[in-house]
């Protein structure tokens, strides 16, 4: 019988399991780091109303559950298509009068935000 010698590894093959547990915490640290970039660049992080700057106001904001969707129940007849194309055409013509380049593109009003009076 012969004893079989360990064969020697590089030290990258030794620690691998290591080497990956790190890899896998950078890849994760630098996609948050894009995802918080993404989030402060993008102006999401001006409508946050979650976060701690915004205690004070959370309260005033309206919530509106008021959605005048088109009904997934009911007759799929002539009429039924007419409204939905109405409310289609309505909702389509609210996102297309934006002006994306214009500078109020963030204002309540740009976004059919309703402020309180």
């Amino acid at each position: 019988m012969s004893e079989e010698q360990p064969e020697n590894h590089g030290i990258i093959s030794q620690h691998r399991f290591m080497l990956l547990i790190g890899l896998t915490i950078m890849i994760s640290v630098f996609l948050v780091g894009v995802a918080l970039a993404l989030y402060a660049s993008s102006g999401a992080a001006q409508l946050d109303l979650s976060r701690p700057g915004y205690v004070s106001v959370r309260d005033q904001a309206q919530r509106s559950n008021s959605f005048d969707g088109f009904s997934a129940s009911g007759t799929l007849d002539k009429a039924a298509i007419d409204e939905f194309r109405t409310m289609y055409t309505q909702q389509q013509e609210n996102a297309t009068n934006v002006d994306s380049f214009a500078g109020d593109v963030m204002s309540d009003k740009s976004l059919s935000i309703d402020a309180p009076k």
